[in-house]
């Protein structure tokens, strides 16, 4: 059976406004809107279609999970697209009446558009049984070489995916040279990591469980020896490949993750919003919208996940220095110098703190350095609270049933211990 996800909306805070007061306020908002949309249309073009187009090179990506080294040396994702244009004509009339069109409507969805319920993948069947899988080893100390840590350490699902560090720990103490970014919405994502070195979730699980200053988990093979030995692992590994003569190994471990993740989708009242009950942002949340818009940060974040499908040089307006070189260190082109996967800024309140390094402890610091850096713009106090009110809006219900942790397996054989691994994987 295929995993299904809903997030009701019963929880969400409404508010009401009068008829004529609201038509006023959308009147405003869309007008800004459609400013944007006939100044800014041709830049991000070519953008957002990698929401939609995303999955379409991976039909032969199951091929390629066939080994554990396929899936490490995995290639990049593409990175541009084709978006639909607007009827700008129409747009501007339509901004220009009180009620909403469907014109206007179709615009807001070209550049946001709601989440979806999963990040859904033709790779493989999500089932039920796959994603329980997952949930248990997403919480399971034993995917570390030490036994000490697991994916919950650093991507902590009740705190929105995030530890709030600005670098996370290794089991070795060794600190990571990236801020740890949130699992939730990240299966939606074009690419993973901040330098877009794998593509999928599955691909992404693999490298810090090997990773010698991370998870250090010695090898494959001692993952499935250890696993192996655990034997209420068993039925579970059986249940979810049951097509699998011999489950329990890496790339099925960390399929299982990946499709547990998938279902880390956090929707928010801005959803609701962009499914048309437009009283779900009040007034200030709506004027940051329309400040948002009207600086043309959606050059950047744009989709459904308000970023995290396109790769920016930091710096572009105004430079500013970094060591770390981003995506140069993958590709090796120089015009990957300082290039790093746009963040999304869904649950963006809540995932202090920010950029690669996590340098900037405060949104106001974020929102002031990437208007000079990369719009050479300025904003005003009153513009970037609007536009934190309407980052407020992004924030999501946490789906705390799905990520309640379970009872994990009694290690059968605990004088397992293997020698700790010598080097980082890449």
């Amino acid at each position: 059976m295929t995993v299904e996800r809903t997030i009701g909306a019963e929880h969400l805070s409404e508010q009401t406004y009068p008829d004529k007061a609201h038509r006023g306020k959308a009147k405003t908002f869309f007008s800004s809107l459609a400013i944007f949309i006939l100044v800014g249309l041709e830049v991000i073009t070519g953008g957002l279609m990698l929401y939609s187009l995303r999955y379409l090179y991976h039909p032969a990506r199951m091929n390629q999970l066939s080994s554990v080294s396929a899936m490490i040396e995995a290639p990049l994702a593409p990175v541009s697209a084709d978006i639909p244009t607007v009827d700008l004509a129409t747009m501007q009339a339509a901004a220009d009446s009180p009620g909403l069109s469907s014109e206007v409507e179709m615009a807001m969805s070209s550049v946001f558009g709601p989440l979806p319920a999963l990040a859904e993948t033709t790779d493989y069947e999500v089932t039920d049984a796959l994603v329980d899988l997952g949930r248990h080893l997403w919480y399971d100390p034993r995917l570390s070489g030490d036994k000490s840590m697991s994916c919950n350490t650093c991507h902590p699902l009740d705190n929105y995916g995030v530890d709030n560090m600005q670098f996370s720990l290794g089991v070795n103490g060794t600190t990571m040279r990236r801020n740890t970014p949130s699992a939730y919405n990240a299966a939606l994502h074009l690419a993973q990591f901040w330098d877009g070195r794998r593509d999928t979730v599955e691909e992404q699980a693999i490298v810090p469980i090997l990773a010698a200053d991370e998870m250090g988990m010695p090898s494959p093979e001692q993952a499935k020896e250890i696993f192996s030995a655990i034997r209420g692992y068993q039925p579970l590994f059986a249940a979810a490949f049951p097509n699998d003569p011999d489950p329990i190994n890496m790339v099925n471990m960390v399929i299982a993750i990946g499709a547990f993740e998938r279902g880390l989708v956090t929707p928010s009242r801005f959803d609701l919003f962009l499914r048309g009950d437009y009283a779900q942002l009040n007034a200030q949340e709506q004027r940051g919208m329309a400040t948002f818009v009207s600086l043309r940060c959606p050059t950047c974040h744009i989709g459904a996940t308000l970023g995290g499908l396109s790769f920016k040089q930091i710096g572009e307006r105004e430079p500013y220095p970094f060591e770390d070189e981003g995506r140069f260190q993958v590709t090796g082109l120089e015009s990957d110098k300082f290039v790093f996967k746009v963040p999304s800024l869904r649950n963006v309140t809540e995932t202090a703190p920010y950029l690669h390094d996590g340098s900037l402890e405060t949104l106001e610091e974020v929102i002031q350095f990437m208007t000079r850096h990369q719009l050479g713009k300025t904003v005003s106090d009153e513009e970037v609270a609007d536009i934190i009110a309407f980052l407020g809006a992004l924030t999501g219900e946490l789906p705390y049933e799905d990520i309640a942790k379970p009872r994990l397996p009694d290690m059968e054989v605990n004088s397992l211990r293997f020698a700790r691994p010598s080097e980082s994987t890449p």
